[in-house]
């Protein structure tokens, strides 16, 4: 295939005229009596490479473990791993490779809301499975009745709205006195789902809204957005965005003297915030899908896994790989009950089941049906104290608190 070729695929998928898919006729690839192919696309080298690269290890360390137990039902599992730089139209380039090239059966725990969004109409359009993406965009599960097209898509991430809701909501009912609550955001899908949940949980609250400001993907100074947040008087900021861009933020506060309560979302609720961070990431909450551990403290099967990791890798694994482990781990445990005739629709039908999965590392337990492919309806909240995530609630929503 010409790279002239995936050129005009990616222009296609990205003007959106491969947005709407005819009806899909679910297709089979990628899997042979020994083997079972596997693709996925993450950011290896660009701002976001904090999450890339610890989750596309811990995807190889839990194919790896699948593998030498045997395998899924016999078949062995070929990992396809790609580097799309956090750009989207290198993401398009790369999922026409697996699906056209590589013959991927699905794709796994692909990264980022951008990412993930560009290339989604290629993969439905090709009848194949998209799974598990690591982000928490709306798009990545919802269905529309009239596409049955979106019954290939299950996420199972805490949404970026919940989280930011639930994050809004958990600083504000701890806090009182704030009373102008502000959010900074990047200028994407992702940023959407962070400023549609700060718009209608401040109305739940019955808070007015206070300044918004948004920053392009990739920015590094963010001097004038926290002028006029500074200025504007905020005293609460939901932060819309990944570490690199969150600890940006946060040091050029510090550095203007102004110590306003943070609350951030999946994407910036890592070790890497309080590591990069240091002092100017002291108190801020988080909220994301499991609790974090740290390798001086961990027992029991997290022990293990850092164990694993560690002799792997040669280095300590943190939050961001087991966002790729349970990925991985998801697959099998749901391709294990689609049988012996691994196929799409079986495999949407072993996950369509209601039977539950759980990870070792304490996240919500995962189920899906026939009308709901997200697969979990709680998360964590956690503060930074000490340089540490130390959790302060468990198993929470904004709309129920469990």
């Amino acid at each position: 295939m010409t790279s002239r070729f995936l050129l005009s695929a990616a222009i296609v998928a990205l003007t959106g005229l491969a947005a709407q898919p005819a009806l899909a006729q679910f297709k089979t690839q990628g899997v042979t009596d020994t083997e079972i192919v596997i693709g996925t696309h993450m950011d290896l080298s660009g701002p976001i490479k904090s999450w890339g690269v610890p989750a596309s290890s811990g995807m190889k360390l839990a194919f790896e473990q699948i593998n030498a137990a045997g395998g899924i039902n016999g078949r062995k599992i070929k990992l396809i791993l790609e580097d799309d730089g956090y750009d989207p139209k290198k993401a398009v380039l790369q999922t026409q490779k697996l699906i056209e090239l590589d013959k991927a059966f699905a794709i796994v725990s692909a990264m980022g809301s951008a990412t993930t969004l560009a290339p989604m109409p290629l993969v439905q359009g090709a009848g194949l499975a998209h799974l598990f993406p690591i982000t928490a965009a709306e798009f990545t599960f919802k269905m529309d009745p009239a596409k049955p097209e979106d019954r290939l898509k299950f996420n199972m991430f805490s949404p970026y709205y919940d989280t930011m809701r639930l994050g809004i909501k958990y600083v504000m009912d701890q806090n009182k006195d704030l009373k102008k609550p502000c959010i900074v955001y990047q200028d994407d899908e992702m940023g959407k789902n962070f400023t549609d949940a700060y718009t209608d949980q401040l109305k739940d609250l019955k808070v007015p809204e206070a300044t918004r400001v948004s920053f392009k993907r990739g920015a590094t100074d963010f001097n004038s957005q926290v002028a006029r947040m500074k200025a504007d008087g905020c005293d609460l900021v939901a932060l819309g965005s990944v570490v690199r861009e969150t600890v940006g933020i946060v040091t050029a506060a510090k550095k203007l003297g102004w110590t306003p309560t943070y609350v951030v979302s999946s994407p910036s609720y890592v070790p890497d915030l309080h590591e990069l961070g240091k002092d100017a990431a002291e108190g801020i909450y988080g909220v994301g899908q499991t609790e974090i551990f740290y390798t001086d403290t961990a027992t029991g099967k997290v022990k293990e896994f850092i164990e694993a990791y560690r002799k792997m890798f040669g280095i300590d694994p943190n939050l961001q790989s087991t966002s790729g482990y349970d990925g991985a781990m998801a697959f099998a445990f749901y391709a294990g009950l689609a049988g012996k005739n691994l196929t799409t629709d079986s495999l949407i039908a072993a996950m369509e089941s209601g039977k539950v999965f759980e990870d070792i590392f304490g996240g919500a337990p995962v189920s899906f049906s026939k009308d709901n492919h997200l697969g979990v309806s709680a998360a964590t909240i956690g503060q930074i104290k000490n340089g540490r995530w130390a959790t302060v609630a468990r198993n929470q929503s904004y709309k129920t608190e469990k």
